[in-house]
Parts: C-alpha cells; structure tokens; sequence
C-alpha cells in the first residue's frame, strides 16, 4: 500500500480516552491498534465490519472494549469515532 491512512479522533472519542477508565488502554490504541489501522483499517484479527443499523463502520476490539471507526477512503483516513465497554458497545 503506497499511502498509509491517517488517524482522526472524534471529540467523543477523545474525550472518553481521557476518561481514567480508557486511559490505560491508550498506550495499547498507540503502539498496537494505530500502527495497524494505518497501514490496513479493512482487515485483521480484531476488526469486523459491522451491518445493518451500524453498516458502513468497523470495530475493533481491544480486550474487553470495542472501538469503532469509519474509513474516508478519499482523504485516505480512519476517523475513530467512539470507544465503550463490550457490554454497553451495541446499545443505541
């Protein structure tokens, strides 16, 4: 892949890393979940691309939290949109 995608982060996503509950995954979303959204945000071990009322995101799961993203594949850019615990991840 010649360009690698760039990261953006929502203010809510932002601010939830902020949270002292997600911030000590940070370290794990910089060195290892970053790394490899930029250089392929379609496939891997942990990413799923979801349907139905969430079609048109991925996830990316992270231990016990799900982060999901969408792809802007014309500003070759991964927007990550929110972060939640597994279990509240789904609800709308």
């Amino acid at each position: 892949m010649l360009n690698k995608f760039k990261i953006a982060e929502t203010g809510t996503f932002s601010s939830k890393l902020s949270d002292a509950m997600y911030s000590r995954i940070y370290k794990k979303i910089t060195d290892y979940v970053y790394p490899q959204l930029r250089e392929n945000p379609f496939f891997g071990t942990n990413i799923k691309k979801l349907k139905g009322e969430f079609e048109g995101l991925y996830r990316y799961r992270v231990g016990k939290y799900r982060i999901f993203y969408k792809i802007d594949n014309d500003k070759i850019m991964v927007i990550m949109l929110d972060i939640d615990d597994r279990k509240d991840a789904y609800n709308l």
